[in-house]
């Protein structure tokens, strides 16, 4: 009821505004002790994946929380895990603005970040200073400016400095924000870069003394050729889990909207189909053994478990704290309770 009514107000800002202040204000109820007030308490839902184990299957993807600077605050909500980033090696302010942009009547958003983040060093402190004891992932990415021959490089020292402080890391190589930042996706590249991080994964959980699993976050404009050949890698490399899906370059049901032709990635309801086949046929391709987290349109609890139906293990929300707020988190979370009890 709170966000229903503070919305309006939060719509009349811009969007990038609106996105600083609803997080500074989370963070104060949450030092005040008053998180309670936009949440409520969650019922236990677990779930194992990952070799983890989850109090409940709904996540915050990453992008929300760039620099790890939200984390208790987006923690205290009620998320079975949370994920922060996309972090890169070193500080980049993102694409020019304007480059977030609201869509309402469609339930979206296109944006056109870039990656802007505080870089590797100053993430990892907050990471530290923020004392999560959740399940914390950290989604890495490369600079805009590494030439793409030296982007498996910017990986290795992200999962280098990320590894001691994530539950689980995120290779992106998804965003259509990067230039040529999907060209990763493709066989040869992506058979470079996951045995090269896998190899380096596995080097640091001997130094470390524990495994910390490798995920992938793919695109949802893949034709089932190239999700074949993600899968086959996945698999030949054993990482761990596939994040599906990034933002849409599509521009299906939305080009007509005000906004609805800016340049950047589609996310939230026009997202929720496509996201959902992408899923049905990576887990038709990689069979039970990988866990898959689904991404995009997620709504309602019948939004998510539509993603579980089609074969995810864990799910993912974003654009829904935009268009519902916080106590979307419960709603999914306890709709999902009441699922499981009468299957």
């Amino acid at each position: 009821m709170l966000y229903r009514a503070l919305r309006p107000f939060l719509f009349s800002l811009d969007p990038e505004q609106a996105h600083w202040l609803s997080l500074a204000s989370l963070d104060r109820l949450y030092q005040l002790g008053l998180s309670c007030a936009v949440t409520s308490r969650m019922p236990s839902v677990p779930v194992r994946a990952m070799g983890l184990e989850f109090p409940n299957p709904v996540g915050l993807a990453a992008g929300l929380d760039k620099n790890g600077e939200h984390i208790a605050s987006l923690g205290s909500l009620g998320f079975g895990f949370v994920e922060v980033g996309t972090i890169t090696p070193r500080p980049q302010p993102g694409n020019p603005k304007p480059r977030l942009f609201r869509l309402p009547q469609a339930e979206a958003i296109i944006n056109r970040m870039g990656f802007n983040n505080v870089g590797l060093d100053r993430a990892v402190r907050n990471i530290r200073n923020a004392g999560f004891r959740g399940v914390l992932g950290v989604n890495i990415g490369k600079n805009f400016d590494t030439p793409m021959e030296r982007a498996v490089d910017d990986y290795i020292v992200c999962l280098q400095k990320a590894y001691p402080v994530a539950s689980f890391v995120t290779a992106n190589i998804s965003s259509p924000n990067t230039r040529d930042l999907r060209t990763l996706q493709q066989a040869g590249e992506l058979e470079v870069l996951l045995g090269t991080l896998m190899h380096e994964r596995d080097a640091l959980a001997g130094v470390h003394g524990r495994v910390v699993p490798l995920v992938v976050k793919i695109a949802p404009d893949l034709d089932d050729a190239a999700i074949e050949v993600i899968a086959d890698r996945v698999k030949a490399y054993r990482v761990d889990a596939v994040i599906a899906t990034n933002t849409t370059s599509s521009r299906e049901g939305v080009a007509h909207l005000a906004h609805g032709s800016e340049a950047g990635g589609l996310s939230g309801v026009p997202l929720r189909a496509k996201a959902t086949a992408v899923i049905t046929r990576l887990r038709r391709a990689l069979g039970e053994s990988v866990c898959i987290i689904g991404v995009g349109g997620i709504f309602t609890a019948a939004d998510a478990q539509e993603k579980l139906d089609a074969g995810a293990n864990l799910v993912q929300i974003y654009t829904a704290l935009l268009y519902r707020g916080p106590q979307v988190v419960g709603e999914i979370v306890r709709g999902l309770t009441r699922a499981r009890r009468t299957r």
